[in-house]
């Protein structure tokens, strides 16, 4: 991933009008994406967006670029990310292109792939798309163009795919929930879903407008769906992100869920049913004590670096189902190809009420150990973590921390940043240890 151009992680991503994030960019992008997906002899492709309203600009340029390759496109609308995903695969199409920036504020976009699988394209096909990124567009015979429609029930075929995952002889029926969709793409989807299983709902963020996506709501602002849980007296509350791969919570005490709890949530009700298959991927940035109650009880536990992609890399290589991060994007391979927020929650009420417990009730017994972050700039010609000051300070602070806590070392992917984390069971120590540990980072880099 590090030798490409133009992908990331996640795709293609930055801030609209910038490149890569151009009409140009994208109708080049749609031609050899079409160039590449299509040589299986599949040349049908879906295209889905989120609420903002440079997606309109974005799809009209993919179109032109993936009809003149010859392939026909069908388009979804305003649709979640994991949608896209479940709906390329239900469609037999050969891939499925999403228009989205995810959590980033409206002025950003970006697009990214799904494979016939309705999984992240494999890194060799990303490869491909970028070396005919370099090449002139060359469009295929106007007879062998292809045709642009549309899939007009597409939200109610995910509506009951999401329905599906909720078993059959429970109902929501009683629960009290507050839903914050981002005024992103599962406006249209997760009340419905939630309402069509006997749950009581006060909406938030279902709005959109084309630029007040993400904007303080969601599932990386909590303040306002923990003040309407409260408010509300709600029985818990859900937060999507703007485009509905990941998922935060909030009791009905005002307990904020993050990915961690949803992991430690699924993976308990997992092995009690039976149903773990092996052990679960967390990644670098995991808490200490996730860890530690997985050691516990000897269920398999792995960390995988930061990004679902890698989670999803990790699972697959180890044939297990449950992975996530901290952040929200939580996925179960029992249900679907790819990290979902919607299916994630309605997991979470699926052990509630099979439990019979609220969700303050399913986390009693889980504390999260306390963690120190401090961010240290340095000079990108030097490499402070070969320092052997630093390099004895972290072996120091982890014979102190003992098997009660970690040191994280990590260079950011997008600054010249080195991220020192400590994780410990007293608050006090720990951040004591991360800035000791980052004073002699500070000093290597100079």
């Amino acid at each position: 991933m590090s030798q490409r151009k133009y992908f990331g992680t996640d795709g293609v991503r930055g801030r609209v009008g910038d490149f890569p994030i151009t009409p140009d960019f994208a109708v080049k992008l749609g031609w050899a994406a079409g160039t590449v997906l299509s040589a299986s002899g599949n040349q049908r492709v879906l295209v889905g967006k989120d609420t903002r309203l440079s997606g309109y600009m974005l799809e009209s340029a993919l179109e032109a670029g993936l009809l003149s390759a010859g392939v026909s496109v069908e388009f979804l609308g305003p649709m979640p990310t994991p949608a896209v995903a479940y709906l390329t695969r239900n469609f037999r199409a050969a891939a499925g292109i999403v228009i989205s920036a995810s959590h980033n504020p409206y002025y950003d976009n970006g697009i990214k792939f799904f494979s016939d699988s309705g999984s992240k394209l494999p890194d060799s096909v990303e490869a491909e798309i970028e070396r005919l990124l370099d090449e002139p567009i060359r469009c295929v015979p106007s007879e062998n163009m292809g045709r642009a429609s549309r899939i007009d029930d597409a939200p109610g075929r995910y509506i009951e795919f999401c329905k599906s995952v909720f078993p059959s002889d429970l109902s929501l029926k009683g629960l009290k929930i507050v839903v914050d969709c981002a005024h992103g793409a599962t406006y249209h989807i997760a009340p419905d879903v939630l309402t069509e299983l006997g749950a009581d709902i006060w909406e938030i963020g279902t709005e959109p407008n084309g630029v007040n996506i993400n904007e303080k709501c969601g599932a990386t602002h909590l303040d306002g769906l923990r003040e309407q849980v409260l408010a509300h007296k709600a029985d818990l509350g859900f937060a999507l992100d703007g485009d509905g791969d990941r998922i935060m919570m909030v009791t009905s005490s005002g307990r904020i869920v993050d990915g961690d709890d949803i992991i430690y949530i699924l993976a308990r009700a997992a092995q009690q049913d039976g149903l773990l298959q092996g052990g679960i991927v967390g990644t670098l940035m995991s808490n200490f004590a996730l860890e530690k109650f997985f050691t516990d009880r000897r269920i398999p536990f792995v960390r995988a670096k930061v990004g679902d992609r890698y989670v999803m890399e990790e699972l697959v290589k180890r044939d297990w189902r449950i992975g996530g991060e901290n952040s929200g994007h939580i996925i179960n391979r029992q249900f679907h190809s790819t990290g979902d927020g919607i299916i994630a929650g309605l997991q979470v009420l699926t052990a509630m009420q099979r439990e019979g417990r609220s969700l303050d009730e399913l986390l009693e017994n889980f504390v999260k150990f306390p963690q120190a972050l401090v961010n240290v700039r340095f000079n990108a010609s030097s490499d402070p973590l070969a320092a052997e000051n630093v390099r004895a300070v972290v072996q120091e602070v982890e014979r102190a921390l003992g098997n009660n806590g970690r040191v994280l070392l990590r260079k950011s992917g997008t600054e010249p940043l080195i991220r020192v984390m400590v994780e410990g069971k007293d608050a006090k120590t720990v951040r004591k240890f991360a800035e000791e540990i980052a004073s002699e980072v500070e000093a290597a880099s100079n």
